[in-house]
Parts: structure tokens; C-alpha cells; sequence
């Protein structure tokens, strides 16, 4: 019994690692898609997009695990049944469901550290990943120079390059603003031609200019009434110009600011969050009765009224009045619900986003034991589905649990977000896809247990041969 045990595990531990480590291959590969444009081209060092690398990949562990046990269950329990191991385990008098018991031992493990990623890392490295995410998207372009642009990247110069040679280096047609105290540009410099380059330690941007005349504008010397000014020319051969690059440095934002998000909170200060922003909540609405009760009237009357009371509508109540207590009595009205209005306009949006905070935070509670639900009910789901379809390797394998993965996805999406959005229960919304998907698991385990041809491909080939047969007789 052990070495079959001992044989389950390592046919499931070689694919269950290498399908992690594709799966989150793919996915950082669609994080570098999506953000190649705001990370290529601004002079990160390759440390800088290595960890964001390496913080996105810590993220994308809550897509990844749950399809690397699917995918990995149905290798393993397929190339098994392709071997026919499965028969020989089942001749031996040993069943599916009792073959299973070390497959889910080591799931229900990987599902508990699952939950302790998901509450303890993973929201350092969402807190790592977003603000370091927001900071590289905020950073300015090292394209400093761009073609036919007057470009503002240097603080108090205004720069245009009219060409650049392919490898960016030499320019032609350079003109450089130079602003004064007062923020007027007193001093231009125009070259026919010059190369730039980066002193060491990215400090300064340097250009070489060549064969140009700088115009400079300045008061005359001794001068108590500037009336007109003095204008000089300068022509030169060659000549350098710096610029500081400290304002084009990542800077990083504080971390402080990320972390009242929902992404960056554990389970405990999640429900912190949720129990305080809801008894908020009940006392506001216990504020907003104190509000509108001075503007309610009540009318007393007698308990026994000696003449038979006949309920009036509103029309009839103010044809008993005078025309100027009609407007008076309209106008009061009128104010009053104005300011009821008023009262309630601000405190009703107020609502309205505390009530959207506690349901996104109460569904990011959720979500820290779905991720290991869901690598449960995908292991129900995946091996019946290789014991039953007898095929290993990364094809068949991979187009059943792509398909399943997708229905999952899209089940549990349409549910967060409904139950965000407060259409159905947060609980509801965030359980929809385990509940959804937990019977198909274990309809397929039964299935594999009785050795069903549910996938048998000629079994439906036989039934339509025979269905055609029929109809043509």
C-alpha cells in the first residue's frame, strides 16, 4: 500500500510543478504585455523591474494554483490510466476513491497553506506590488529628447531636438529655453548639431553642442530705469550643457497610504475593518432620524371628536384656508422638504459608500478561504476527469482544464461582482463557483468509481451510427 502511494505522489508532484511554474509563466507574461509601455523606456535599473516582477508573480498565485491542481490531477491520474497502473491498482482490489486518499491528503495541505498565503503573504506582496506598480506608472519617460517636441523634462529649460540618429545619441537642430528668475525666457542657445550622454551614476544629462550662438538678454550695467535691455550673442564651436537628473528618479511613495485597501489587509483586520465601518453605519441612520424629527408636525386630536371626522385629502385642506395662508402654508412646506433633502442628500452618498466598502471588504474575507475551497472542489473534478479519459501529457489534459478552469472563472467573476455590486449575498456571490462546481465533482467521481465511458468517444460514435441507421430505415 505504500508504494502505491509512494508512486500517486510522485506522479503528482512532477506535473504539479511544472504546470505552476508555466501557468505563472503565462500570467507574468500578460502583466508584461499589459504594462510594457509604462515600464520600457524610462530608465528603471533591472532590479527595479525584476522585483516588480517578482511581487506580480507572488500575486498571480491565487489564479495560478487553483489551475496547476486541476491541470496537474488530470495529468497524473490520465498517464495512469494510459499506463494502465489504474487497472493493475484496481485488480490488485484496491479502489479509485481509496487510491485517492494520499492525492487528498496532499491537496487538503496544499489548501491549508493556500489559506495561510493568502492571509499572511499575500497581502505584503499586493501591498509591495501595487505602490511599487504605482510609482513606476507615475515616473516620466526617459525619452528626454523627443523629435519636433518641445520637451519640459528639465526643470527651467524648454528643449527641441528637430532629428536624432537611430541609436538616439546625436541630434541635429537643437534648441534650448533657458528661463530666468522671473519665469521668462531670457536665454535661448541654438546648435546645428550634438551628442548627449549620462554622466555615471545617472546625476546629469550632458550635450555636446557643436557650431551654434546663444542669445542672451540682460539689463544694462548701472541701469535705474531699465528702459530698454541689453541683448548679447555668443557663437561657439563647441560647448557642454548639463542637466540634473534627480527630478526624473523613481521615487517612491510611502507604503502607509496603500495599506486602508482591501488587497493589502489580513482576515483579522479585514473583519476590523467590515464590524467598525458597519456599526458606523447603524449609527448614522440613528443620526438621520435625530435630523428629520424637528421637522416633522404632529397634530393632535381628540379621542372622541363630537363631530364625525371625515379624512381630507390635500386639495381640500387648503380650499379650507385663506389664499395668502395657502401660499404661506406651501411655501413652509416646500422649505421644508427642501432641507430634508438637503440633510439627507449627502448623508445618503455617505451610505451608499460605506455600505460598497463593507461588501468589497467583506468579500475580500471570503475570498481568503475560496482560494483553498477551489483547490478542493478542482481536485474532485480533475481526477475522476484523467481516470475516465486515459490520457497524460499536455494535450487533451490541457483543453479539459482550460475549459473547466474558464467556467470557474467566469462563475466566481459574475458572482464577486454582483455580490459587490449588492445584488445577491456577498457570501452567495463568493461561494457561487464552489457550490456550482462541487457536484460536478462529485457526479464525475462516481463515475470514474463504476468505470463510466462518459468521454469514450466511440461509445457516442456507435449511438449516432445506429441513431443515423434508423432514420434512414
Amino acid at each position: 500500500m505504500k508504494k502505491i502511494h509512494l508512486l500517486l505522489l510522485k506522479s503528482f508532484i512532477r506535473p504539479f510543478v511544472s504546470t505552476l511554474f508555466i501557468v505563472m509563466f503565462v500570467l507574468l507574461m500578460l502583466f508584461l504585455f499589459k504594462y510594457i509601455d509604462d515600464l520600457i523606456g524610462k530608465g528603471f535599473a533591472w532590479y527595479t523591474i525584476l522585483e516588480l516582477m517578482l511581487y506580480n508573480s507572488a500575486t498571480n498565485v491565487a489564479m495560478a494554483l487553483p489551475l496547476s491542481v486541476l491541470l496537474s490531477t488530470i495529468m497524473t491520474y490520465g498517464s495512469l490510466g494510459e499506463n494502465y497502473e489504474l487497472v493493475a491498482i484496481k485488480a490488485a482490489g484496491i479502489s479509485l476513491r481509496r487510491a485517492m486518499y494520499p492525492m487528498i491528503v496532499v491537496v487538503t495541505l496544499l489548501s491549508m497553506a493556500a489559506f495561510f498565503f493568502s492571509d499572511y503573504m499575500l497581502p505584503v506582496a499586493n501591498l509591495k506590488y501595487f505602490s511599487l506598480l504605482y510609482d513606476a506608472r507615475k515616473q516620466k519617460s526617459a525619452d528626454l529628447l523627443p523629435q519636433m517636441v518641445f520637451s519640459n523634462s528639465f526643470t527651467g529649460y524648454t528643449i527641441r531636438v528637430k532629428s536624432k540618429d537611430p541609436d538616439g545619441q546625436r541630434l541635429y537642430g537643437i534648441m534650448i529655453y533657458q528661463k530666468s528668475a522671473d519665469n521668462n525666457n531670457t536665454t535661448v542657445t541654438i546648435a546645428r548639431e550634438g551628442t548627449m550622454f549620462r554622466t555615471m551614476g545617472d546625476k546629469f544629462l550632458v550635450l555636446k553642442l557643436k557650431d551654434g550662438v546663444r542669445y542672451e538678454e540682460s539689463a544694462p550695467d548701472n541701469a535705474t530705469y531699465n528702459y530698454r535691455q541689453r541683448l548679447s550673442r555668443f557663437r561657439f564651436k563647441e560647448t557642454e550643457q548639463k542637466f540634473s537628473l534627480d527630478g526624473l528618479k523613481l521615487t517612491r511613495t510611502n507604503e502607509s497610504e496603500f495599506k486602508t485597501a482591501s488587497q493589502m489587509m489580513n482576515l483579522k483586520q479585514l473583519r476590523f475593518y467590515v464590524d467598525s465601518v458597519q456599526h458606523q453605519v447603524d449609527g448614522s441612520i440613528v443620526q438621520n432620524y435625530r435630523l428629520i424629527t424637528p421637522y416633522m408636525k404632529f397634530f393632535n386630536m381628540p379621542a372622541k371628536p363630537a363631530v364625525k371626522y371625515i379624512p381630507a385629502d390635500k386639495a381640500g385642506v387648503l380650499k379650507s384656508m385663506k389664499l395668502a395662508d395657502q401660499v404661506v402654508a406651501l411655501s413652509s412646506a416646500s422649505s421644508e422638504i427642501r432641507s430634508i433633502k438637503d440633510i439627507l442628500k449627502n448623508r445618503t452618498d455617505r451610505y451608499n459608500d460605506d455600505t460598497l466598502n463593507i461588501r468589497r471588504y467583506a468579500s475580500e474575507v471570503q475570498k481568503k478561504f475560496t482560494l483553498s475551497a477551489a483547490c478542493l472542489a478542482l481536485f474532485l473534478i480533475g481526477a475522476p476527469l484523467g481516470a475516465i479519459i486515459r490520457k497524460g501529457g499536455l494535450g487533451l489534459p490541457v483543453v479539459i482544464s482550460v475549459v473547466f478552469f474558464l467556467i470557474y472563472y467566469i462563475i466566481s467573476t459574475i458572482g464577486e461582482k454582483s455580490a459587490r455590486a449588492g445584488s445577491i449575498s456577498v457570501v452567495f456571490g463568493m461561494w457561487v463557483a464552489i457550490i456550482v462546481l462541487t457536484p460536478i465533482g462529485l457526479f464525475l467521481s462516481y463515475k470514474a468509481a463504476t468505470d463510466s465511458a462518459i468521454f469514450d468517444v466511440e461509445l457516442y460514435k456507435r449511438f449516432f451510427n445506429k441513431l443515423i441507421k434508423r432514420k434512414s430505415n
